[in-house]
């Protein structure tokens, strides 16, 4: 998501941790050029202004200029104004009161409310236990409806039927007597969405208001508007008592720009991010743990979350007591670590929560994405279960078969079985101790607080 920004902000840390003092004027220099990032990033301007302010202060003061590593105490100056621009801490769901609990959703057309509304549905579903049902109150979009009730079907939520010929309100009335019937913990509305803000809208949607009551107002919007998203949010804040903003299509978004500036405009916390179309792909705003990944430091926290949420443990535990017996560590196993990785939103979502991913080359970040892991995946697929457990067997003609069978290449299948081998023997050494060691040689390298 904030690709660019954080490359910038990383060339500009990354020249001011060279400098052995702090004076006023390199420290207006980094600032000029932390400005220009965060304009060019589509950050509203007013947030810019205010953002620059706070860390000059901050920055001219004794604790920085007076620092032994100046800086390193200006970074966290610059962090520290990040976390506080975005709301501090993540602000989750209040479903403290009678069942069912209505979130009622809101926004755009085209901003991704249904596709949230499933996301939402499987999330809380999985996290919390809830039974969740949805329901569509968008009678102007013929798909809206069927659309939903096909998520909800793929997330196990409970679809509250609705048609065309009900009003939104009718419908809403319907759900909630329906919620209440069959003990749903949460109801989850989807409304209509214009093209833009109209005055027929705001009005329906007020009265979906009333009549649910809802404990959460979400307003969902488009993070690639940049700072029409953030003008758009202040619009619906206006008409609407909003709880919060969920962030989609952040995938599609290197700017970051709605990010920085949402919180600030509309006084409103970001609940949510949600990247892609899978259910999956939904993940709480921890405004901590986003500044850190904006200026290079990565996201170990959700990093390990990911991992205890989505690997699967059973798997893990019996590749880990194989290698300990010293068997080999065939492509059946390496197929099951790439199908994990994908599971998890592949390389590059796991390399985004990684200190230091930042730094590498862009060759690297490429050769990183889903695309090859699909295509090894793929390749390994197309073997028999014999030439995956003895890699050696894969000679001419069958790396040829092996090659046609994927829609891949010869030199395609050398270099799965190179990786292959290196992976092999990573997993050799680990089996006689060669993870201690390994944590041992990394002591010192690692970011404060993370050593072994």
């Amino acid at each position: 998501m904030f690709d660019s920004l954080s490359d910038k902000l990383g060339r500009t840390i990354k020249n001011l941790r060279g400098q052995g003092r702090l004076t006023e004027d390199n420290v207006k220099e980094t600032l000029r050029e932390v400005r220009m990032a965060l304009l060019e990033a589509d950050v509203a301007l007013p947030v810019v202004k205010q953002f620059i302010d706070s860390v000059t202060d901050k920055a001219m003061g004794q604790e920085v200029l007076g620092s032994l590593s100046p800086g390193q105490a200006l970074i966290k100056v610059v962090n520290d104004e990040l976390v506080a621009l975005m709301g501090e801490t993540g602000s989750g769901l209040d479903l403290a009161q009678q069942p069912p609990a209505v979130i009622l959703m809101a926004g755009l057309q085209g901003a991704g409310k249904t596709t949230t509304v499933g996301k939402l549905a499987k999330l809380l579903a999985e996290t919390q236990k809830k039974k969740v049902m949805v329901v569509s109150c968008d009678v102007y979009r013929p798909a809206a409806i069927q659309q939903l009730s096909t998520l909800a079907d793929s997330v196990d939520a409970t679809f509250h039927p609705s048609d065309l010929q009900q009003t939104p309100v009718q419908i809403a009335n319907g759900a909630l007597a329906a919620a209440k019937k069959q003990y749903m913990d949460v109801l989850l509305v989807d409304t209509a969405g214009r093209l833009a803000i109209d005055q027929d809208m705001m009005d329906e949607i007020r009265q979906l208001h009333s009549t649910l009551n809802p404990i959460e107002t979400l307003f969902v919007v488009d993070s690639m508007t940049g700072q029409d998203a953030a003008n758009t949010a202040k619009a619906f804040g206006e008409a609407l008592p909003l709880t919060g903003v969920v962030l989609t299509k952040t995938d599609g978004d290197a700017r970051g720009g709605a990010a920085l500036s949402v919180r600030m405009v509309t006084g409103k916390p970001i609940k949510f991010i949600g990247s892609g179309e899978k259910t999956d792909a939904l993940e709480p705003f921890h405004p901590d743990r986003i500044a850190s990944r904006i200026l290079g430091m990565g996201d170990v926290v959700s990093l390990v979350e990911e991992v205890q949420a989505k690997v699967d443990h059973g798997k893990a535990e019996k590749l880990a007591k194989k290698i300990r017996k010293g068997k080999n560590f065939d492509l059946g196993d390496m197929r099951d670590q790439l199908e994990q990785m994908a599971n998890m939103g592949g390389m590059a979502a796991l390399l985004d929560k990684m200190p230091g991913a930042g730094n590498l080359p862009p060759g690297v970040k490429a050769q990183a994405g889903d695309t090859e892991v699909k295509r090894m995946i793929a390749l390994i697929n197309s073997m028999t279960p014999h030439e995956r457990k003895f890699p050696a067997v894969l000679k001419g003609s069958r790396k040829k078969r092996v090659a046609a069978g994927s829609g891949l290449q010869v030199q395609d299948v050398n270099r799965l079985l190179k990786q292959h081998a290196q992976m092999s023997k990573m997993m050799k050494k680990m089996s006689k101790g060669g993870l201690a060691k390994m944590m041992r040689g990394m002591q010192g390298k690692m970011p404060p607080g993370m050593g072994f």
